[in-house]
């Protein structure tokens, strides 16, 4: 089963419609959940879902340093995965939430059969603006760096558009491939 972590974003009940509709066994849980309650639930992986601040994440930088599963982080999880691990995190210089294209660089294990472009939806009033010491940028944009970004070793992976919504093309693969990770793990 994959947690999917509720950070008050307006899409986090989608990103857990789109999972069961892919038959993906998940759970949509607060983020003030206590971290020995989601090691309770023996959770395959972890989705940290948008949201409106970084002042609202609840537990998330815990969940990030102490949990040694697969995690996805998405638009302020991608940007909670950076703080954790020593990145930078500020407005974007070009705020938008809007239809962009996507270079990917590395088609790693979440952007499997996806490349080398990708049309996204995604939301810039922040991003990560310097990249953690042990992560690669995975896809970059004409707006914004650091698109999508992955650890060396571990399976963390954050992205800063969202795939659960219908504008992104092919999203769903993005989680097919996120649950593809967590299987094989």
């Amino acid at each position: 089963m994959i947690l999917i972590i509720n950070n008050h974003g307006q899409y986090n009940h989608r990103i857990h419609r789109t999972l069961r509709y892919l038959q993906i066994p998940s759970s949509l849980v607060p983020n003030t959940t206590p971290l020995d309650e989601i090691i309770s639930m023996e959770p395959d992986g972890l989705i940290l879902g948008g949201g409106p601040s970084l002042e609202m994440a609840g537990n998330c930088v815990e969940y990030i340093q102490k949990l040694d599963i697969p995690i996805l982080g998405i638009c302020l999880g991608h940007q909670l995965i950076a703080l954790a691990y020593g990145g930078e995190v500020a407005t974007a210089e070009a705020e938008s939430y809007a239809q962009i294209e996507l270079e990917i660089l590395d088609e790693d294990d979440i952007f499997r059969g996806l490349g080398p472009r990708m049309s996204v939806w995604a939301s810039h009033k922040d991003e990560v603006k310097r990249l953690p010491e042990d992560f690669d940028v995975l896809a970059t944009s004409s707006i914004c760096e650091v698109e999508a970004m992955k650890h060396h070793e571990k399976p963390v992976y954050g992205i800063q558009f969202h795939p659960e919504v219908h504008h992104t093309q092919d999203g769903h693969r993005v989680f097919e491939n996120f649950h593809e990770v967590c299987k094989n793990l």
